[in-house]
């Protein structure tokens, strides 16, 4: 029976291509290995998944194998031609742009959206996905909440403090005036015999 033939497009599923990709990935090192060893040929591989992480493979050392390249193509050091420099920058933006893709297709299925092609294992790594992330977040709030009610606790105790101060200097004030006033009662009241002394006492002198 013929194998059936997997057409050669982009796969949707995170977890599929993921699989996909350990697996090709390890052939084609594999068949790279297997030239190198037929054939004696130099060969180095040069690798980026869809999350940016880089593997290689190179049949003596990549450094070298480079440099021969840049010497071969007349390249020196660091010094690359600007169609080259095009070919990178264009590679790089194709890299970054699957990884927003990706990074997308994620947040919206986070959100509710694009579950119809999941499968049931799917839905539920999604679900248990979504339940940690819940209880990540309700025990962030449950500490936020603490910490406010804390601080209100703090605030009200150091308001109490304040208010028991300010009751204090008010009842010292109070007991600081009405000493005064007992005071100024206990002298004797003035009478006219005294003026009247004072004035004969005055015409004496004169």
């Amino acid at each position: 029976m013929a194998r059936k033939k997997i057409p050669i497009k982009k796969i949707d599923n995170i977890n599929a291509r993921q699989v996909t990709f350990s697996k090709r990935r390890k052939g084609l090192f594999k068949k790279a290995q297997e030239l190198s060893t037929l054939c004696d040929a130099q060969i180095a591989l040069i690798v980026f998944s869809a999350t940016s992480k880089l593997f290689e493979y190179a049949t003596s050392s990549m450094q070298q194998i480079l440099e021969r390249r840049n010497r071969h193509s007349g390249v020196q050091g660091s010094d690359i031609s600007s169609t080259g420099q095009q070919q990178l920058g264009s590679e790089s933006f194709d890299m970054l742009r699957k990884v927003v893709e990706d990074k997308t297709h994620e947040l919206s299925q986070l959100n509710g959206q694009d579950l119809q092609g999941l499968t049931i294992q799917e839905l539920q790594k999604l679900e248990e996905l979504l339940q940690r992330r819940w209880t990540t977040i309700s025990k962030i709030k449950e500490e936020k909440m603490t910490q406010e009610i804390n601080s209100l606790k703090t605030k009200e105790a150091e308001l109490t403090e304040e208010n028991q101060k300010l009751k204090q200097l008010v009842r010292e004030q109070r007991q600081c005036y009405e000493s005064i006033t007992s005071s100024s009662s206990d002298f004797p009241a003035d009478n006219g015999s005294s003026d009247t002394s004072l004035k004969l006492g005055l015409r004496l002198f004169e």
